[in-house]
């Protein structure tokens, strides 16, 4: 069994943690070296072999942890990562060896450091439970669905949760000193505050009604080609649609069709390749129309981003966070959601470690101190998944203003740089999977090259042609 780092430092307190989420998992961990026990709390039965669960239903479709979220998750698990390649995980080296169709058509190929393992989110999941389990003050309850929060008379002070044993029919109050909502876009924590007497947050809602459908795919045999990954992008303002093919092990493709504005790809089998061949470029299409489906298609349309800013109450119980998608869910297609969830346990860190510094060990003033600083975690991919979706004249809950607009036609300017410049695909890259900031994308030389460009442009009559549409580049 794997004990607590800080185990003589936890002073016999609980920690409980409300869902086995990405996010839910990783603050397990998180918590594990600074309480005594720890209880994650689960209505599913978690599963024994990696395979997917009713909690998750976008677990079938393509999910990819970002560089950033690769390097967080080896620090709170080290060794996790030569795991995940043992089970045959495909490496992939992002600036390099994924093949991504843009605005301008086929990017460049260059070196990085922006490595990962590619998997099916299934085995993630179940691979960071069965470490966990090698806790010795971690435990799950499974079958059980959290009622409500159990808190002091003056509601001032978060005590516990009730819960409901699903397959014993009872309900039960389990105590604890801190409590992590980390049970995702249908958390209650809006409506037990309310139940305390407190005001419910503001919520932020934009959605461009993104619809996607996925279908796993066998690899085909003696396929030699210079990329591990593929992708198509859609381009505002009327090609709506676009794909990605990720590889996972167990020598597999998983393939996933977008569409924004409600123009959603079919979920049979004649639709869903039919609508691959009408993306700005048949590369998926050709790979996938005579290769060997191992799957159903699989559709999902809940995938607006919503953000409730809980950093803005002027009161929270102490006793109480929040994280993960329970606070801020983003549009998936954009891949952030795993690593910014990795982000927030990595919060959660600092602010435990600072919280109980020398002989302090109380958790008043913890709640309000973390939303805070997660909040200013969020930023960054909020307004990278957002910024995006307000390019689409159906979207709704917000429209770009002045600067946004001035934004979007700056980094259409950089994406069409970045076509004929591989240093700037990598820059681009490394803000993609959050090693850089967006900041990186406006050094001096990257903005001469972009007025460079425009200047250009002009003189030739302001022309924007893609480069390429056939599929050459990818042999």
């Amino acid at each position: 069994m794997h004990a607590s780092i800080s185990q003589q430092n936890t002073n016999d307190r609980t920690a409980i943690v409300i869902g086995s989420s990405m996010a839910g998992l990783l603050s397990a961990r998180v918590l594990a070296d600074y309480f005594a026990r720890v209880v994650v709390v689960e209505r599913d039965t978690l599963p024994q072999e990696p395979q997917t669960r009713t909690g998750v239903p976008q677990a079938n479709h393509v999910h990819v942890l970002l560089t950033q979220g690769k390097r967080i998750l080896e620090k709170l698990f080290p060794g996790i990562d030569s795991e995940i390649k043992e089970a045959g995980a495909p490496k992939i080296d992002w600036a390099k060896e994924y093949a991504l169709f843009g605005f301008w058509g086929w990017h460049p190929h260059i070196e990085s450091d922006l490595i990962t393992h590619t998997c099916s989110r299934a085995f993630l999941e179940w691979l960071v439970h069965r470490r966990l389990l090698s806790f010795d003050n971690v435990k799950f309850l499974e079958k059980t669905q959290v009622q409500e929060l159990l808190s002091d008379e003056s509601n001032s002070q978060v005590k516990g949760v009730k819960v409901y044993h699903l397959d014993r029919h009872q309900e039960e109050e389990l105590t604890a000193d801190l409590v992590v909502d980390a049970s995702g876009r249908n958390s209650q924590a809006r409506n037990w505050l309310k139940s305390m007497g407190y005001q419910t947050p503001e919520k932020t809602e934009i959605n461009s009604f993104l619809g996607y459908s996925t279908r796993w795919y066998e690899r085909p045999q003696n396929l030699e080609v210079n990329w591990q990954a593929l992708g198509v992008l859609s381009k505002p303002p009327h090609n709506k649609r676009g794909g990605v093919l990720v590889p996972a092990e167990g020598n597999r493709w998983i393939i996933t069709l977008g569409g924004i504005g409600k123009d959603y790809p079919p979920t049979d089998d004649k639709g869903f390749l039919e609508y691959a061949r009408t993306l700005r470029n048949s590369a998926i299409y050709d790979l996938i129309k005579d290769a060997k489906p191992i799957s159903k298609v699989y559709g999902y349309r809940r995938t607006e981003n919503c953000w409730h800013r809980y950093e803005k109450l002027a009161r929270l119980p102490d006793g109480l966070v929040i994280i993960g998608d329970a606070v801020c869910a983003f549009n998936p297609i954009y891949g952030q959601g795993m690593t910014t969830a990795a982000l927030g346990a990595l919060t959660l860190q600092k602010c435990l470690q600072k919280q109980f510094s020398g002989s302090n060990y109380t958790i008043v003033g913890l709640a309000k101190k973390f939303q805070k600083q997660l909040a200013q975690v969020l930023k960054t991919p909020w307004l990278m998944a957002t910024s995006d979706d307000c390019r689409w004249e159906s979207t709704e809950g917000g429209k770009p203003d002045t600067m946004t607009r001035f934004m979007h036609k700056y980094m259409d300017e950089v994406m069409l740089l970045s076509t004929r410049q591989p240093k700037l695909h990598r820059t681009f890259f490394e803000v993609i999977h959050m090693i850089k900031p967006p900041a990186a994308l406006f050094a001096p030389g990257i903005v001469l090259g972009v007025l460079g460009q425009v200047i250009r442009a002009k003189i030739n009559g302001n022309s924007r042609k893609v480069l390429a549409t056939s599929t050459e580049v990818l042999s």
